[in-house]
């Protein structure tokens, strides 16, 4: 870590160290110390510094002002001069203080601070003798006093649990967490200007519904108290958006929170982050290439070198010949015959749920299980059978199939597309069907029936591609995460 190691050891409990530091504050507040300052302004990023400064060589100095400030995460030395490390969000610089630059007295008042303090430094880079970068110490000002000891600085946070709970405190020693966490914002920002950029008008819609839909779902419910009625949470922003495209905003999208009451996965988090798109005179086909693009445009942004290849066209496959490769049953053959595809799975022992199960639900689990977790590298898998498909237009020359396609890479699908169906009536008799299925029982998710959305169709909707891609999935994969929690900044947990 450059000159020497002299951090303090932890020999007390947390209550002692805890007392320690709070001593110290009022110790220095006695002092007449500002230990709480309003503001530091004109801080530079500590990288923005050391890229500035990569030239110098061993043993030269500048007296360039700089100003820096972050968080104290090592000290080594002590006497008349000392070395520590400042972190923000941008990188790590080494501190060199000496007597005779900040005389005894301020120089002891710098060591005496803790791990963890928050501190304002202005100073001058150097290259020290042994090859680091460093910004001499010239003066400096407490802008926080950490009164909880910081995690140790060589172990880290090894518990998950605690990482994901105590989200400050990973950010606080991971420096691979803190870069996670900035490579996001850039694969969000890189979204966005995508679009922005093909000429898309980014969009607000309700997040409390009085009716959820747009996927198959259960819903979060809540009560609005002042109009007495029953809310949901959306699960989907489609709907809306669908409803501005008959509106005349010709491409439109939508990048926030939904929300879902299922299970927690590796996949899962009951609040997660998607963008959606809608796109007038386009179909799944050409959505699929946008689809293409816009990953292409995160994995830049972010410097992506890992062993998923987004270079080029993406596989394509059939959603049919994709289960009849990986499990040997033909959908064709039994399409919408629950009884004859609940067979074929139990005479094959395929483990798929099949009691009470409609026959959307057991085709759905087949590629969950059988084919999703072989597709590593960006697959599209393409036309659906209908039954899973209530806002997807009709195959335009296979029948019994929808225009719709699933992307799937390192394992998980990561967006869903249609050509959108625009015909009100059909889409009328697509509700009905599903209001039919709920009224069955068991426990498969249905659409419910938005009269108000028909009602929008009958304005007249023009030939539309729509996109639902997971931003945390995204995130998932070109970070190289394996689990969403790692990626969402506060998952949901269990007590």
């Amino acid at each position: 870590m450059g000159e020497g190691d002299d951090e303090p050891g932890r020999a007390h409990g947390l209550p002692e160290l805890i007392a320690e530091r709070r001593a110290k504050a009022q110790r220095l507040r006695e002092a007449g110390v500002e230990i709480a300052p309003y503001s530091f302004p004109d801080a530079e990023p500590i990288e923005g510094v050391r890229a500035a400064y990569e030239h110098l060589q061993v043993g030269e100095e500048t007296d360039d002002p700089h100003r820096v400030a972050g968080r104290i995460a090592a000290r080594r030395g002590a006497g008349k001069a000392a070395f520590l490390d400042l972190v923000d969000r941008s990188g790590k610089i080494q501190l060199h203080a000496r007597v005779d630059v900040l005389g005894a007295d301020t120089l002891e008042q710098l060591l005496s601070l803790d791990l963890g303090d928050l501190l304002g430094v202005d100073g001058a880079p150097l290259r020290s003798r042994h090859g680091e970068l460093t910004l001499r110490v010239d003066g400096f000002q407490i802008l926080g006093k950490a009164l909880r000891p910081p995690p140790d600085k060589h172990a880290g946070l090894t518990d998950v649990e605690t990482r994901h709970r105590r989200r400050e405190l990973d950010l606080i020693a991971s420096e691979d967490t803190r870069k996670l966490f900035v490579d996001r914002a850039r694969i969000v920002s890189a979204v966005r200007a995508y679009l922005d950029g093909e000429g898309f008008l980014e969009v607000e819609t309700p997040v409390l519904q009085p009716l959820y839909g747009g996927a198959l779902a259960r819903p979060f419910t809540t009560k609005h108290n002042a109009l007495d009625r029953t809310l949901y949470l959306r699960v989907a922003t489609e709907l809306y958006l669908k409803r501005l495209i008959v509106g005349g905003l010709e491409r439109v999208y939508e990048l926030g929170k939904d929300f879902r009451n299922e299970g927690l996965s590796t996949k899962h988090n009951p609040e997660f982050t998607m963008v959606e798109w809608y796109e007038a005179y386009a179909d799944y086909s050409d959505e699929a290439t946008r689809l293409e693009e816009l990953v292409r445009a995160a994995a830049s942004a972010i410097g992506y070198s890992g062993e998923l290849d987004f270079s080029g066209p993406w596989r394509r496959v059939g959603f049919e010949e994709a289960i009849a490769d990986a499990t040997g049953i033909d959908l064709s053959a039994i399409r919408g015959d629950d009884a004859a595809l609940a067979g074929a799975i139990e005479q094959r022992s395929l483990g798929i749920r099949t009691a009470e199960a409609g026959w959307g639900e057991m085709a759905d689990g087949l590629l969950s299980k059988f084919v999703e977790p072989k597709l590593i590298q960006p697959t599209f898998v393409l036309d659906y059978s209908i039954e899973l498909s209530p806002f997807a237009r009709a195959h335009r020359s296979q029948p019994g199939l929808a225009e719709r396609w699933e992307a799937f890479a390192g394992g998980m699908e990561i967006a869903n597309a249609f050509s959108e169906l625009a015909d009100p009536d059909e889409q009328r008799a697509r509700f009905e069907a599903q209001t039919r299925l709920a009224g069955m029982g068991g426990e498969q998710e249905v659409q419910p029936y938005d009269e108000p959305f028909v009602q929008a169709l009958e304005q007249g909707m023009p030939p539309t591609g729509g996109v639902g891609l997971g931003i945390d999935r995204l995130v998932m994969l070109l970070t190289g995460r394996s689990s969403i929690r790692e990626v969402v900044l506060f998952p949901a947990m269990r007590d």
